[in-house]
């Protein structure tokens, strides 16, 4: 993008490591990383200190269809993190109304956005690329950075991918869950699971967590820089922009979560970079998920509101979402964009979230020399 905004040199870091461009079309390995990516010769031995980055993201069905995501969605469901209730009365409505018939309707969602090339969801494509590109970038290190990627629900697990970095000799592992908002219900489960993976290991690798990165300046400036290059492309000029970010209980954010608060700030720093106002990037929250009060406001309601109150011309972005999926793929760019269109709108248009873009993977890189730092 013509806007990206140029990578800060890291400290101490030689010229000649800096990130190498980005190979597009790069042939797909069975694992990332030069570690993991190429079949180790019977009798090596594991690296003697290896580094292990691994990239996580939420989850997403091995297949669209309604066995796959009914497992996915149950996996999902149950988590403590993201109901917290587990009351008979719950169990009693996830498995006996919720899991069969939300697991159909979702069905039908993912095979609109499916990748039917890879035969997998988007949110599994990008991530798979994400760790790849970021692989590739970090290659100047050594051998001994090994890159991969995982998803907190189902496939590929949190618990598989931490053995197979530990088994190729990866004594310090540097875990990177891509929400730049923290939040109970995503950044915490992954650390959990972790967690629970470690509890089982006599010889544990030391371990760093990236922090939530929600007010990181290279974070707002690629945001800003990417929805800048994304209306120059665009044939009308928004009279509004919502930034769009996934709901969570209220009740969540009474207890503690600062999630709500993150979001907030990441909004608020986004319209200083494009000097915009409230009224013209405005925030709401997204995928409500059963009667409970949600945060708000509610950007179905806002979006129908706007359209309403004779708003002609919309755009989106996502800024919570490092990669494109069903949230904003379907719910945001055909539901949202259906509602804005049947009470009066006329142009509606979304803006891709980072994904795996070069502007999205300096981002990353950053991200991950700063936490590096000391191990490289």
């Amino acid at each position: 993008m013509n806007d990206v905004p140029p990578v800060p040199p890291i400290p101490d870091t030689p010229a000649d490591e800096l990130a190498p461009p980005i190979q597009p079309g790069e042939p797909e390995r069975p694992m990332v990383g030069p570690a993991l990516g190429e079949p180790a010769a019977p009798a090596a031995a594991p690296a003697a200190s290896g580094i292990g980055v691994l990239l996580v993201n939420l989850g997403t069905p091995d297949a669209a269809e309604p066995a796959a995501v009914r497992r996915y969605l149950k996996e999902f469901l149950t988590d403590p993190r993201v109901i917290e209730k587990n009351s008979l009365l719950w169990k009693f409505v996830l498995n006996g109304i919720i899991l069969p018939l939300r697991s159909r309707r979702k069905a039908r969602d993912y095979q609109k956005i499916w990748n039917n090339e890879k035969d997998e969801s988007p949110l599994k494509t990008i991530t798979r690329s994400q760790a790849e590109k970021l692989a590739g970038i970090l290659e100047p290190l050594g051998q001994h950075v090994v890159v991969d990627w995982a998803m907190r629900y189902a496939n590929p697990s949190i618990v598989s991918r931490l053995e197979a970095l530990i088994a190729s000799g990866c004594d310090r592992i540097l875990l990177m869950p891509l929400y730049p908002q923290y939040a109970a219900p995503t950044t915490a489960t992954v650390c959990d699971e972790v967690f629970r993976y470690l509890m089982t290991l006599r010889r544990q690798p030391a371990l760093r967590i990236l922090p939530a990165y929600y007010d990181d300046p290279y974070y707002i400036e690629v945001l800003a820089s990417s929805l800048k290059a994304e209306l120059k492309a665009l044939p009308f000029a928004p009279d509004v922009i919502v930034a769009s970010y996934h709901g969570m209980p209220q009740e969540y954010v009474q207890k503690g979560d600062p999630y709500e608060s993150q979001c907030v700030t990441t909004t608020q720093l986004l319209r200083a970079q494009l000097g915009y106002d409230e009224n013209k990037l405005m925030l709401t929250y997204q995928s409500r998920f059963g009667r409970a009060r949600w945060l708000q406001p509610y950007t179905i309601k806002t979006v129908k509101a706007l359209a309403k109150k004779g708003v002609k011309n919309l755009v989106m972005i996502m800024p919570g979402f490092s990669a494109d999926c069903l949230e904003t793929l379907d719910e945001i760019a055909v539901e949202n964009a259906h509602v804005f269109k049947r009470y009066g709108g006329q142009n509606f248009a979304t803006i891709p979230c980072l994904n795996d873009s070069e502007a999205g993977m300096l981002m990353i890189w950053q991200l991950a020399m700063r936490e590096l730092k000391g191990w490289v």
